[in-house]
């Protein structure tokens, strides 16, 4: 009887050691196979480009029942957007876009913009700011709050919850056993949220409205409002400080967007292939499925590398290197099928925004030393000190 082979692989994907600098073991996972198996944690990785975007779209056989990594959050999340396949997942996303569609965010585009220039304004007249404090956590909060409606001291709270929820969707390590507690504070919050918590005319208002009418069940109003809080901002905070970064440590390619600010959408493409804000998503193998002669078994649980697909040099050309002219509008870091991220527009948008009054008002950003906030799921700074700025 034959023996079936495959690549194995005893990386622990959520190790500090892995996150502080993952592309070279990226590299190496995706030279050893387009699947691998990860013996310590029992996933399987999808490594390359090609499988990462044909799973995202395959939600039959790979399935969004159980994108944490640990049982506990699994359930926690069953029967949010999230964690739901179609189409089931169609009603619950119809109610998640309706403040968040192209449409829907016209409305905000002027209000976020200006917040963004007023604050890197502020800035730049100071001189010197610390980047994630002062603006990457800074703006999502602001504009995140207000869109849901949040007021008085659950505004104060929304950092800690959105990192510690993102931290539980990692496999049962420290830094998921540490934010439990954190991110039960945001799941009693939401389940005991009611419309009249929230201002009139908000996003998370317009979730209530929706149950009344019956277009969502009652009981699921919680969990679309925790999904907003837990998603809306780490993701963009870690975007907005990689952006600074790299801004700041390839001025060649500053210039080029200050120079003509048309690329800034391409140069927010190029920032979030280059550094992914999200480390892996989890799903279920509903059947057994090949890759390139390896056969992952129903009941498996896949990791996609959001990292990996993006730097895959069978995908993109020298995909090590930043380079904003390339505009990879098919990157992907928003995930792609039915559970593309529903808040791409409106992380865009501050992004955007942030980067146009940049190309406006400066023209040089000198950096310190950054250093590291590490998470399950994110790998952002911590602390992005601008020693310098010199105003365009």
């Amino acid at each position: 009887m034959a023996v079936a082979t495959y690549a194995r692989s005893d990386l622990d994907l959520f190790s500090d050691e892995v996150m502080l600098d993952p592309y070279p073991y990226l590299a190496d996972l995706r030279e050893l196979a387009a699947a691998v198996y990860m013996e310590p944690s029992n996933l399987w990785a999808l490594t390359r480009y090609e499988h990462n975007r044909a799973a995202m779209a395959n939600w039959k056989v790979f399935s969004s029942r159980s994108v944490a990594f640990n049982d506990t959050m699994n359930q926690v999340l069953l029967g949010t957007s999230l964690a739901t396949d179609p189409p089931d997942h169609r009603a619950l996303r119809k109610v998640l876009m309706e403040r968040l569609s192209p449409r829907a965010l016209r409305d905000v585009e002027a209000d976020i913009a200006a917040v963004a220039d007023r604050m890197v304004a502020e800035l730049v007249e100071r001189g010197s700011f610390e980047a994630m404090d002062d603006l990457a956590r800074a703006l999502p909060l602001t504009v995140v709050a207000d869109l849901i409606g949040v007021q008085g001291a659950v505004r104060e709270n929304m950092l800690v919850w959105g990192e510690a929820a993102f931290n539980c969707l990692g496999p049962m390590n420290e830094r998921t056993a540490q934010s439990f507690p954190i991110a039960g504070e945001l799941f009693q919050w939401s389940v005991e949220c009611k419309a009249e918590d929230l201002t009139d005319g908000s996003l998370g208002r317009a979730i209530f409205d929706a149950a009344d009418r019956g277009d969502i069940p009652h009981e699921t109003c919680g969990m679309i409002i925790h999904q907003y809080v837990a998603a809306g901002m780490d993701s963009t905070i870690t975007a907005l400080g990689n952006a600074i970064y790299l801004l700041a440590t390839h001025p060649d390619e500053f210039d080029l967007m200050r120079r003509d600010r048309s690329l800034i959408p391409a140069a927010f493409n190029e920032i979030m292939r280059y550094e992914s804000p999200i480390h892996a998503f989890g799903r279920f193998m509903t059947e057994d499925f090949e890759i390139e002669g390896t056969v992952i078994p129903a009941g498996s649980q896949a990791v996609l590398l959001y990292g990996a697909a993006n730097r895959d040099p069978r995908h993109y050309e020298e995909p090590d290197v930043f380079r904003i002219e390339r505009d990879p509008g098919d990157h992907l870091s928003f995930g792609h099928g039915p559970h593309v991220c529903a808040g791409r527009g409106l992380a865009k948008l501050e992004i955007y925004a942030v980067l146009d009054a940049l190309a406006r008002r400066v023209r040089r950003l000198t950096i310190g030393e950054p250093t590291r906030r590490l998470g399950n799921s994110t790998r952002s700074y911590d602390k992005l000190p601008v020693r310098e700025i010199e105003p365009a």
